[in-house]
């Protein structure tokens, strides 16, 4: 398991992707050809990750993202230092807070 700042990544087998997730088109990269994981809404610094792969988005404000790392990979942020990923299958939380009458995905 791997936390920077408030996103959570965890590995998981191949076995427990569901196939419409491991065949679904991944998101386009940002301009700098990294794959964001979230965005700094005030600073628009990007927990983001480098190299070959796949981030699938599914649907709904507080759904996982999984990520797919053939040859592995580094998330990457201005202000935290980088994690090294092995290969695999991954899946990708944003932490939540509550606020009063509502939860929302933490923002910095």
């Amino acid at each position: 398991m791997y936390r920077q700042g408030d996103v959570l990544i965890v590995p998981v087998a191949e076995e427990e992707v569901p196939p419409q997730v491991a065949g679904a088109p991944g998101e386009p990269r940002d301009g700098r050809g990294r794959m964001v994981l979230a965005l700094g809404e005030v600073t628009g610094h990007a927990h983001a990750v480098v190299g070959p792969g796949r981030l699938v988005r599914e649907p709904g404000p507080f759904a996982p993202m999984t990520l797919h790392l053939p040859d592995g990979g580094r998330v990457v942020h201005e202000e935290h230092g980088a994690i090294a990923l092995p290969k695999g299958w991954y899946r990708v939380i944003r932490q939540r807070e509550y606020v009063p009458g509502a939860v929302r995905v933490v923002a910095d």
